[in-house]
């Protein structure tokens, strides 16, 4: 088990929360006394605060700038196909 007072700011992480979970990426926005401010990405994105004690099931990897890079030009390109779609 980890915690999230182990991620550094203005990182981004494919974590596993708890073991029967899907991964989901974060990104750390910054660190307080007591809490991260992060970004989740399951549902479109969502800013949330987490305890430094919080565990987490799995840290798998730090995302580099490139493989953020290509999963933001996927991320997006989403979003544009949705929203032409409610425009109809």
């Amino acid at each position: 088990m980890y915690t999230y007072d182990l991620l550094e700011a203005g990182c981004n992480y494919l974590i596993q929360e708890k073991e029967v979970e899907a991964l989901q990426l974060i990104k750390v926005h910054f660190k307080s006394d007591h809490a991260l401010c992060i970004s989740t990405y399951t549902e479109g994105e969502e800013i949330v605060w987490k305890k430094k004690e919080a565990s987490i099931h799995d840290i798998v990897e730090c995302l580099d700038d490139k493989a953020v890079a290509a999963w933001e030009k996927l991320y997006y390109s989403q979003d544009a196909f949705y929203e032409e779609d409610d425009e109809e």
